[in-house]
């Protein structure tokens, strides 16, 4: 088969053990994006499969009916929202999906909260410069940095991820407050954590809130300006979820009218984030480039399920095929 790897910004992919598996096949490795649907139309014309990285390419109507050779879709990971399901049900286009692990990007939001809270990042760059022990060179932002041990942290979301993300800051000696569905909030209380009474309790009460929700119809826009306003001034806001969790144009104003006073980010409503963007010029935003899979291990678990999907498809018995109807 003709297969297309998209968007392995790092070149990383070949790199992998399990890239081996691939040895016969003929493999094209995309190390860019392309923009638009006619550039990738002609990049993706001649492949039969394709192994998404994510959510890095969407695949439109428009584009899947151009692509007249594709046959496979490997998916890293679950689907999420960027693949026309019913245009590639129409054009009978086999989509597999793989699986995960949730430590990386858990271990990954703990990084973003010790960094941000004891202003790692800001300390880091000024001792470049020569400064010791500065945090900012405006009066108002060189503040000190705090410990967690004895604030709030608010877990939005008690799936895979947010338990791991509560139990490290149970192990902080954090106070752990959840808030989500019935059955995350009843999940939660059995583990021995505190579920908020309300949405209002759950931001005004954080220190530190923490997302961890899929992104669905339900989902999206759940966090809205009004419950970051209700945030403390001292609060940090955390997101290694989906940006479109948070309604749009919301955070920024939010920040910038210092409720919450903070937030670390790893995922932005487009991708690759823009150079220009205004949230990279805030003192107060700690940004990593959507990191939170982007690790050996992880990229070994995806990888390995998604080239072995590739493999039992080629050899006519394909597993672990997304049922979708056109």
């Amino acid at each position: 088969m003709k297969i297309a790897i998209l968007d392995d910004y790092q070149d990383c992919v070949r790199q992998l053990d399990c890239f081996a598996m691939l040895a016969d096949h003929e493999v094209k490795v995309f190390t860019n994006g392309a923009r638009g649907v006619g550039q990738l139309a002609i990049r993706l014309a001649d492949f039969d499969a394709l192994v998404l990285i994510r959510e890095r390419t969407a695949l439109s109507r428009l584009l899947l009916e151009k692509l007249s050779k594709l046959k496979l879709i490997a998916q890293t990971g679950k689907v999420s929202g960027h693949i026309d399901l019913a245009a590639a049900a129409a054009r009978n286009i086999v989509i597999t999906e793989g699986i995960g692990d949730a430590t990386a990007p858990a271990e990954l939001t703990w990084a973003l909260i010790m960094a941000a809270t004891r202003k790692l990042p800001q300390y880091v760059s000024n001792l470049k410069d020569g400064l010791w022990q500065i945090a900012s060179t405006s009066p108002t932002r060189n503040t000190l940095g705090t410990v967690l041990k004895g604030r709030t942290l608010g877990i939005f979301g008690y799936g895979r991820i947010g338990r791991m993300v509560a139990a490290y800051g149970k192990a902080f000696g954090m106070h752990v407050l959840v808030w989500g569905r019935d059955a995350s909030r009843a999940a939660a209380v059995q583990d021995g954590y505190q579920a908020a009474a309300s949405k209002e309790e759950f931001f005004s009460m954080a220190d530190v809130i923490s997302l961890h929700l899929r992104l669905n119809d339900a989902t999206r826009g759940i966090v809205t300006a009004e419950d970051l306003g209700q945030m403390k001034p001292s609060a940090l806001f955390v997101n290694t979820s989906r940006a479109e969790l948070v309604a749009t144009d919301t955070l920024q104003t939010a920040l910038q009218q210092g409720r919450p006073g903070f937030a670390a980010l790893d995922v932005y409503e487009s991708e690759p984030l823009a150079p220009t963007s205004p949230l990279l010029k805030m003192e107060n935003v700690l940004a990593s480039p959507h990191l939170g899979y982007v690790e050996k291990d992880s990229y070994e678990i995806y990888f390995r399920s998604a080239f072995q999907n590739i493999l039992d498809y080629a050899n006519g018995t394909p597993k672990n095929v997304l049922q979708i109807s056109s």
